[in-house]
């Protein structure tokens, strides 16, 4: 059995070492992170193409199912993964870690978009905790706010004037997040609703701080398409 692991994601790591022992598994990385963790098994890196070059991959390497274990916000792969998988006809399993929920003592501000998350600023604050990746920066080249930028890799231009990077990776700790908010005087901070526990710790020290949150929410799963909340689920609907 061959199967297809679209991921990028721990929970994609985990599924693939999972899995590898007892069936052959290939993990394709978008190759967005200069120096990704690779996850047992064979490992492609960059696009297919679109649905048509992914429909010819998963047929000339005779892939029996694929599972969608990207980040909850990677749209485009996910609905591109839907379509071939159809076309293919093969099974096809999204892999979603359940999005994060309100406690009391949260002052969230839930957005459809970015562009909705630069808008929500006005009023929540001046100095901003953008901790939504890389990608997408542009949506906040024109606001006025002092923004500390957090990824992985070093960003590109569009991205706001005022701003400072900081280069890092997860999984962070509630000690860590709550003294960067206090060094660097953050008063709102924005994310998105990516779930797990690696970067929740900044909702709890946002939460102690009295500090807002602007939430983009998660695009929905392509309609028809099968879900597993845990990594379980996906290794029980494999071997299923």
């Amino acid at each position: 059995m061959h199967v297809l692991v679209l991921g990028g994601t721990t929970e994609a790591r985990t599924l693939a070492a999972t899995l590898h022992p007892t069936v052959r598994v290939t993990s394709s990385l978008a190759g967005r992170v200069a120096s990704p963790r690779l996850p047992a098994g064979e490992v492609r890196i960059g696009g297919f193409g679109g649905v048509d070059g992914l429909v010819d991959w998963v047929r000339a390497h005779h892939v029996d199912a694929v599972i969608d274990a990207t980040h909850p916000f990677a749209e485009r792969i996910s609905f591109n993964a839907a379509r071939a998988a159809a076309t293919a006809h093969v099974p096809l399993l999204a892999l979603r870690r359940p999005g994060w929920v309100p406690v009391e003592g949260d002052d969230w501000h839930p957005v459809g978009s970015l562009t909705e998350a630069a808008r929500a600023l006005d009023g929540l604050g001046e100095r901003v905790f953008l901790t939504t990746g890389r990608m997408g920066l542009a949506a906040f080249a024109d606001c006025p706010q002092w923004f500390l930028v957090r990824s992985v890799d070093a960003p590109e231009a569009p991205m706001p004037a005022r701003s400072e990077i900081l280069l890092d990776r997860g999984p962070f700790t509630l000690d860590g997040e709550s003294a960067l908010l206090r060094t660097h005087r953050v008063d709102v901070l924005v994310t998105k609703d990516s779930g797990g526990a690696a970067t929740a710790p900044k909702l709890r020290a946002a939460r102690d701080a009295g500090i807002p949150v602007v939430v983009v929410r998660r695009p929905p799963v392509p309609e028809g398409v099968r879900v597993a909340a845990t990594v379980e689920e996906a290794v029980a609907w494999v071997h299923g």
